[in-house]
């Protein structure tokens, strides 16, 4: 790992605390992301919600992501892989495709509740999701993009299968 290069770092929150964190983290300047969408609160009001509870991903240097939990009060610790024993970190072009996936409107699109099983492996040619790349999948007569993060967090957008090439 670079120490002056910045990566995507996965942070395990309490739970309810991710929107907080998120607030704290872009007060710092820090790039992040924590999925969420909007739904309607008490009396009509809209309130957003994590889709992922208790992960925030922010990108940044690893001294300056050990120096937010010790010395600037972000209230977060850092997952880590088991194999290598440093923390978590998400290749670029994953977290890249991840993000893309989630402008998509949730109706469209969204976190895939269980793993899958292998499909064909794709890229998306057009629209917004041009460059994406992720694996094929049909529900109910739809075409989605499937992609990844760590093989452990799913997401979906619908496309047409027109917009979709092999890999």
């Amino acid at each position: 790992m670079n120490a002056t290069a910045a990566y995507w770092f996965v942070a395990r929150t309490r739970h309810g605390a991710e929107l907080g964190v998120r607030n704290r983290l872009c007060a710092l300047g820090v790039e992040n992301f924590v999925p969420t969408r909007r739904r309607k609160a008490t009396r009509g009001r809209m309130a957003e919600e994590p889709l992922l509870t208790c992960l925030v991903f922010l990108k940044t240097t690893k001294a300056q992501a050990l120096d937010l939990i010790h010395y600037q009060g972000v209230k977060a610790d850092y997952m880590f892989d088991c194999a290598t024993r440093q923390m978590m970190v998400v290749p670029e072009k994953q977290m890249e495709d991840f993000i893309r996936v989630f402008e998509v409107s949730l109706e469209e699109g969204g976190l895939v509740d269980k793993p899958l099983s292998v499909g064909e492996k794709v890229r998306v040619t057009q629209g917004v999701l041009k460059g994406v790349e992720g694996y094929v999948l049909e529900l109910q007569g739809k075409i989605y993009v499937v992609v990844s993060l760590l093989n452990c967090i799913f997401a979906r957008a619908r496309v047409p299968r027109a917009w979709l090439e092999k890999i």
